[in-house]
């Protein structure tokens, strides 16, 4: 039998939502990262004119969208989950603050996720995706071109990076839970190896047969 209260169902449809999301972001900021620009610096200048204006302006939709939504239902997921109590109303939940007042491992866990993936968010909508669209409407001076690039794709690059530990403050309050200084100095450590160790990959990869 299903749930009946509109508790619950309102939080299935949130994390849904915040999941599939989120699997629309990180998968754009993957593909920029480990596929496209391999391939950019694969192609000579006609190429470039011939791919990006029809790639570029579909796979910034998604990846900016992608980001906005993620972000959004993360706040109202965040709020359901450790700022209100069913039957009692706002207020920090058990899941966010304990007994004894101080903040529980799970709300260490997800603040720490929620930080990072707000700089990701900021960078996204802030520098990306304003550096551009200037770049595809033409807006970019040709002197400032090299420039502009270089500033989103040290945004983008910093994305992926942090990428890889936020998603473990998003996935250890529900399935680790406990937390210290050194397991979230672990966690920062393993998910900053895996991107790096997939970008040194990405210019090998699919190269052959």
């Amino acid at each position: 039998m299903a749930l009946q209260d509109l508790y619950s169902n309102i939080h299935l449809l949130i994390r849904w939502l915040h999941v599939i999301a989120g699997i629309t972001w990180i998968g754009h900021l993957y593909f920029f990262n480990f596929v496209n620009v391999p391939l950019q610096g694969a192609l000579d200048d006609a190429a470039k004119k011939l791919v990006n204006p029809k790639l570029m302006p579909r796979a910034l939709w998604w990846f900016r969208w992608g980001a906005m939504i993620t972000f959004l239902s993360g706040l109202v997921l965040f709020t359901l989950l450790y700022m209100y109590t069913p039957g009692q109303g706002f207020g920090p939940s058990a899941l966010f603050t304990g007994s004894d007042g101080q903040l529980t491992a799970r709300a260490v866990w997800i603040l720490f996720g929620m930080l990072l993936g707000f700089i990701m968010w900021f960078n996204v909508w802030m520098i990306i995706w304003p550096a551009q669209r200037r770049l595809l409407s033409g807006q970019v001076p040709a002197d400032q071109v090299a420039a502009v690039r270089k500033k989103a794709g040290l945004a983008s690059r910093v994305n992926t990076f942090l990428s890889g530990p936020m998603l473990f403050g998003m996935l250890a309050p529900s399935h680790y839970g406990a937390s210290n200084g050194l397991t979230l100095l672990v966690a920062t450590a393993l998910g900053l190896i895996a991107i790096f160790w997939s970008i040194k990959t990405s210019f090998k990869v699919g190269t052959s047969v």
